[in-house]
């Protein structure tokens, strides 16, 4: 079909009455959304003579995508949240506010609720054979160096299955294993003891990996651990650090991987003392560096739907 109809009025007429431009009702904002995104899928359907078999197909598509919860997790694999943390640098160089520990997208798996300890937390609630333990240890300052204390700083990450508690498809995990958040001491240091995570894969059957097939794309992360670290006079953190030697660092499917986030793995032994699983184990030192508010507003809040638990 060669015929092009987007610019008929017609169709104009017909995009402002679906997103009801104008109207008395309703949300202006929403509105505006919806009569973009609206034209721009029209015109593509025009530019790229997509089928009406395509259109419901990709219509069918997210059906399934809602019915396998995996919509956030899509959002990662296609680039959209990766796209919005690089508009979010872009904002932060224009204005001055840069400077501090590198943003890095917060993904679909965050659970609300861990309990928080003070300084050091011990996060391997549930055992693993498979995962040796690690340390994980850093201090806040604010980008003058100065240390930021009872900063919260949460961390979350996967066991040695690649599942994250509380999304655990086989339920051998209680809700926060690996997951856990502590507030930074007078020098503004903290540390989790916990064990080794590794990497992990979109569900095969699930809607985003059938995205990623029909891309040729695999959906496969490195091992990474997740952060959160807010400070009442500080912007807060979203980012996240790679585990060194891991060979998908550079080719993660979720666009994470930034240089600055690839902190060194250090063998060490001590950790009987420490009350760790193994005498022998690994050492991440990670420091933060937290940005100042913004007239006094905290600028880096985002609101999204996020798993809750009780502890």
């Amino acid at each position: 079909m060669s015929v092009k109809v987007f610019d008929t009025q017609e169709v104009q007429d017909l995009l402002k009455a679906a997103a009801n431009i104008g109207a008395d009702s309703g949300n202006a904002r929403l509105q505006q959304i919806v009569h973009r995104l609206l034209g721009d899928l029209f015109e593509a359907i025009d530019d790229l003579d997509i089928t009406p078999d395509e259109v419901w197909a990709g219509v069918n598509y997210l059906n399934k995508l809602g019915q396998d919860g995996e919509a956030a997790l899509l959002a990662a694999g296609i680039g959209l949240e990766k796209y919005l943390d690089v508009r979010l640098d872009a904002a932060d160089k224009a204005a001055g506010t840069d400077g501090g520990t590198p943003r890095t997208i917060e993904g679909p798996l965050y659970v609300a609720g861990a309990p928080l300890r003070e300084g050091v937390s011990r996060i391997d609630i549930n055992e693993d054979a498979d995962a040796g333990p690690l340390v994980i240890r850093g201090k806040v300052t604010d980008t003058d160096g100065k240390p930021v204390a009872n900063a919260i700083v949460e961390c979350w990450h996967a066991n040695s299955k690649g599942f994250y508690s509380h999304f655990d498809p086989t339920g051998a995990q209680s809700s926060f294993n690996l997951r856990g958040a502590v507030k930074s001491g007078p020098d503004g240091a903290y540390a989790f003891h916990t064990l080794m995570p590794v990497g992990y894969g979109c569900p095969p059957q699930g809607a985003t990996q059938q995205l990623l097939n029909g891309l040729g794309r695999h959906g496969n992360r490195p091992a990474h651990v997740h952060f959160f670290v807010t400070s009442a006079a500080h912007r807060k953190l979203t980012t996240q650090f790679n585990i060194e030697g891991d060979p998908l660092i550079w080719d993660d499917f979720a666009y994470a991987t930034r240089e600055e986030l690839i902190p060194a793995v250090v063998e060490k032994t001590g950790g009987a003392a420490l009350g760790l699983k193994d005498d022998a184990y690994k050492d991440i030192e990670f420091n933060v560096t937290l940005t100042p508010l913004v007239q006094g507003k905290d600028n880096q809040i985002v609101s999204r739907p996020r798993a809750a638990a009780t502890a």
